[in-house]
């Protein structure tokens, strides 16, 4: 097994990525944005942090970085790739998932630890997880996911949401949504299953920081 972690300028949760496969006995490289050629890595990973130009939009000048062309062919052939916050964010405007993602609800700045519901989807990440609530923290500023009613039916009638934020019981709830997200969606997929996105830091609930990230990680393999 062997993990590719992309450096952005600004990218600030790779090590933390770094610390997680550790944690797990995968094999993990730094990857930096220039870099146009990611063969030979199994999974890649699009860590938290932040990426050149987010003051113009999140992620919308990280998207023509040589590194995402060649992310972008990997997951077409089948490759694993998972974006964590700014990573999803950077997945969006790349457009191998869609939708949008605004500022928070509140307009401020979100730190904390939120339950996470897993739900029935195709996700190559979350198999076997299915039904069961994961805590993990929160880090962000436009983490509220925003799509249209028709291309939400979508996302549900195709089995692509992944993660939404609940209670600790797993009752998903608006006073359970910390940023607004549209259905309390924390997470997606495309439609293969390789692609995922999630606001929140599995990589962070791992080793002696937590456990439920860690279920993230194991679904590399």
């Amino acid at each position: 097994m062997r993990v590719g972690i992309v450096q952005f300028l600004g990218t600030n949760c790779d090590y933390d990525c770094k610390y997680a496969c550790d944690c797990l006995g995968f094999e993990s490289e730094f990857i930096w944005y220039s870099q146009a050629d990611v063969e030979g890595f199994d999974v890649i990973i699009l860590p938290g942090g932040f990426s050149y130009g987010d003051y113009l939009r999140s992620g919308a000048l990280a998207k023509f970085s040589p590194v995402m062309k060649a992310v972008a062919d990997f997951s077409k052939k089948g490759g694993k790739v998972i974006g964590i916050c700014n990573g999803f964010q950077i997945l969006i405007e790349v457009g191998l998932l869609k939708g949008a993602l605004l500022k928070n609800k509140n307009l401020r700045f979100i730190h904390k630890d939120v339950y996470l519901k897993v739900e029935k989807s195709r996700c190559r990440f979350t198999k076997g997880l299915e039904g069961e609530v994961l805590r993990m923290p929160i880090a962000h500023g436009e983490g509220n996911y925003f799509c249209s009613d028709d291309y939400l039916k979508y996302l549900q009638d195709n089995e692509m949401i992944v993660l939404r934020y609940s209670n600790e019981s797993g009752d998903v709830k608006d006073e359970c949504n910390p940023n607004g997200s549209v259905y309390n969606i924390a997470g997606i997929c495309n439609e293969s299953g390789n692609v995922f996105g999630l606001m929140p830091h599995p990589e962070r609930a791992v080793g002696d920081l937590g456990k439920d990230g860690e279920k993230i990680f194991e679904r590399f393999l």
